[in-house]
């Protein structure tokens, strides 16, 4: 039996353990926590709180109120306080850092560990609460599997430092904070951690799919922008004097509708799409204030750029149409970027012979966004080489669901095939 299924119970546990206390982007505390406590048992070094990220860069961060109350749910549902303590204003996240002290590449692995904005089905249907797991924080859910991608990422630091003896140059794990509404990843990338990574693998659960197939370069994900837009106008009586105020709300409306509005793109598909939309304080009240959360997405990095351009055109002409101040505040992004094509055959035969694996392809589309494309990005920049591997699993309900649930069978298989990635990795570019 290999080691990575001798692990089975222990990572079913760790994945558990993190689902029944998901914790949202920038808030992962307790997870953070646990992961460097776990990283420090087994003698790796770690980097975290404010040395982990570039404090400039980093995107969407909740507010200080938020932060205070997740620190202290934290705390009481176990977390080291000195640790939280540490991790200050949101610095979560963590990098796990094993040197052997012998020649070799830097290879380096990224997971991702925070939760989706969800309250999760309870109802005997859904096994996490069936079997007593689910999330204990309301309005936080494991929806995507990240919980998942946390605990693969113990079991591969577990068994390397088991095989240690036979890996040469150092190993990087990085257990990334909210990477859902891609705002996590930029201030890692910008303080400098990926600038000598050699080779790199970020990975992904994924739903809906056939048990065991396995992508070993991902591509297709859409760059994207996120961003908050707030107008301001002035107050007034609806009734007595209407004519005083500056309708925040119309404001708000019209750029709503001529958003949706611009033109696509004729040289890849391009999205925007106005999530939410809050104004006003009564009936009797012109608004002064509302604000939309707002995303486009581009086949291309140029294409989303194209869109948010025009975006920012749009809300400039409604805010003066109607004679308002606005703000724009960008809160996440993601360039499209794609997988190193000679890095996977590497990949590929790392996956050969592994057990519950039922199939290798080499790319496949997404649709959706993703951050570590901002790190596959860096190191290609520096010569390294980079994708991004997708697992499949046979469940019934896909991602972002209330019903979402992981097959905890394809943990194992992650852990097992990138240990062989790690392990032959310096050959592997020895020969490039």
């Amino acid at each position: 039996m290999s080691v990575a299924l001798q692990l089975q119970d222990q990572l079913v546990a760790w994945r558990r353990d993190f689902h029944q206390f998901a914790e949202p982007g920038w808030t992962e505390f307790r997870t953070t926590s646990a992961i460097i406590t776990v990283l420090r048992d087994l003698g790796w070094d770690t980097v975290y709180g404010p040395e982990l990220h570039d404090a400039d860069a980093r995107l969407g961060v909740p507010g200080a109120d938020v932060l205070g109350a997740e620190r202290e749910r934290a705390v009481s549902q176990g977390a080291d306080p000195e640790l939280v303590e540490a991790m200050g204003d949101g610095f979560t996240g963590v990098l796990g850092v094993l040197e052997t002290g012998r020649p070799g590449p830097v290879v380096c692995f990224r997971f991702d560990i925070d939760s989706n904005d969800l309250v999760e089905l309870a109802d005997d249907s859904h096994r996490p609460f069936l079997e007593g797991f689910t999330s204990v924080n309301e309005g936080a859910m494991h929806g995507c599997g990240h919980d998942g991608h946390a605990a693969i990422g113990l079991g591969l630091a577990t068994t390397l430092t088991k095989l240690q003896d036979e890996l040469g140059g150092t190993v990087k794990i990085i257990f990334q904070p909210a990477e859902e509404g891609v705002r996590g990843a930029h201030s890692i990338v910008a303080a400098g951690w990926f600038d000598d990574v050699d080779l790199f693998v970020a990975t992904h659960l994924m739903a809906n799919g056939e048990k065991g197939a396995i992508v070993t370069g991902a591509d297709g994900y859409l760059a994207s922008t996120k961003f908050d837009v707030t107008f301001t106008g002035v107050g007034s009586h609806a009734g007595g004097d209407p004519e005083k105020g500056k309708n925040a709300l119309l404001a708000a409306a019209s750029a709503t509708l001529n958003l949706h509005a611009i033109p696509r793109h004729s040289a890849g598909a391009s999205r925007i799409n106005v999530g939410t939309f809050h104004a006003g304080e009564g009936r009797n009240v012109v608004p002064r204030t509302a604000t939309l959360r707002v995303e486009t997405r581009g086949e291309s990095s140029e294409i989303n750029e194209f869109m948010f351009d025009r975006a920012q055109d749009v809300i400039a002409g409604a805010a003066t149409m109607y004679g308002v101040e606005y703000e724009v505040t960008v809160v996440g992004k993601a360039d499209q970027e794609s997988p190193s094509p000679e890095l996977l055959p590497n990949i590929r035969d790392s996956f050969l012979g592994v057990h519950g694996v039922s199939a290798i392809s080499d790319t496949s589309g997404i649709g959706g966004s993703e951050d570590a494309t901002a790190m596959m990005k860096r190191v290609k920049e520096r010569g390294g080489l980079a994708t991004y591997v997708q697992i499949g699993m046979d469940t019934s309900w896909g991602h972002h669901t209330e019903r979402f649930d992981v097959d905890e069978d394809m943990l194992a298989v992650g852990v097992e095939a990138e240990t062989k990635i790690a392990l032959g990795a310096g050959e592997f570019l020895a020969g490039r």
